[in-house]
């Protein structure tokens, strides 16, 4: 789509400018809400999908990322255990959107990794590795951006693990 982008993406693309990565924020007419929908949009495998899953703490409600493959379903069990140390013992629960919204500053299905609200505890699916693009979702259902996996893991920091 040719204009401007809404300003969740524009701040979105500031923020990769900013970090010396000048990739350009797309903007899709058909939703990229989803890592298929994503997928489908792009033209690309939905594996290359760098999708966003927000848990949170159970006690302390503080916000943890994880980047995974648009493939993988996360396991908490494993995110638990790569994550011992900065959860500190720990459980996670489920996300609400409200949550998600409020920690982040984008509602589900367009939420980046990076320039969050809140700085999660953010763990970095080694999966992701294996390609040479992976795709990220720009801060609205239907903007992504592509990029580096090794050079998004930089970005996010965080653990680089398995999460399945």
């Amino acid at each position: 789509m040719a204009g401007p982008l809404s300003p969740s993406a524009q701040k979105i693309q500031n923020l990769l400018n900013d970090l010396g990565h000048p990739i350009h924020v797309l903007e899709f007419a058909a939703s990229t809400r989803t890592s298929a929908e994503a997928a489908a949009a792009i033209g690309c495998d939905v594996a290359q999908i760098a999708k966003s899953i927000m848990f949170r703490t159970r006690d302390t409600g503080r916000p943890v990322l994880v980047v995974t493959s648009g493939s993988n379903r996360v396991n908490e069990a494993t995110v638990i255990r790569h994550l011992a140390s900065p959860l500190g013992g720990e459980k996670l629960a489920k996300a609400d959107a409200d949550f998600v919204r409020q920690k982040t500053g984008y509602p589900i299905g367009g939420v980046p990794p990076l320039g969050h609200n809140v700085p999660p505890i953010t763990l970095f699916d080694r999966d992701l590795l294996n390609f040479t693009t992976v795709w990220a979702a720009a801060g609205t259902p239907n903007t992504v951006f592509p990029i580096a996996p090794d050079a998004l893991a930089g970005i996010v920091g965080g653990v680089v693990a398995e999460v399945v």
